[in-house]
């Protein structure tokens, strides 16, 4: 077998990359069921599905995955709910969207691409590299 430089570096950011995108969905379907509850009063298959751009049916197999994973609760016709799991999800992830996306305005990211940025980078970023985010945020607005 031959050894590559560097293997196991590589494997534990791939396998780092991989659990992120695993949780991307449910982040993003918590934050969002939060927010349409906090705008809204409820917040409803449908307008899941709409604000998403997927179909009522990808977004229903998904809410039965967050429902067995314990983040949010359901019931016939009813409005979807978070569970205190989902809603704690959906902070952290609300804070680390909002971090990101200053931290892009700061290096003078026009708006738009930085909320765009932001939506992706927000799931894949570490703990350590958002603290630096945002230290560096402060620094930039105290300089400018």
């Amino acid at each position: 077998m031959v050894q590559v430089p560097g293997a196991a570096r590589r494997a534990a950011a791939f396998r780092r990359m991989r659990d992120a995108r695993s949780s991307e969905v449910a982040e993003d379907y918590v934050e969002l069921v939060g927010d349409l509850i906090a705008e809204t009063g409820q917040a409803r298959l449908t307008d899941l599905a709409d604000c998403l751009g997927v179909a009522p049916a990808t977004a229903a197999k998904v809410l039965q995955r967050l429902q067995r994973d314990g983040l949010v609760e359901t019931r016939p016709y009813r409005s979807i709910t978070l569970t205190e799991a989902g809603e704690r999800m959906a902070d952290a992830s609300r804070d680390r969207h909002r971090i990101v996306h200053e931290f892009l305005l700061a290096l003078g990211v026009t708006g738009e691409t930085a909320e765009a940025d932001a939506e992706g980078i927000e799931h894949h970023v570490s703990p350590e590299t958002l603290r630096l985010f945002e230290a560096l945020t402060e620094r930039l607005r105290k300089a400018g």
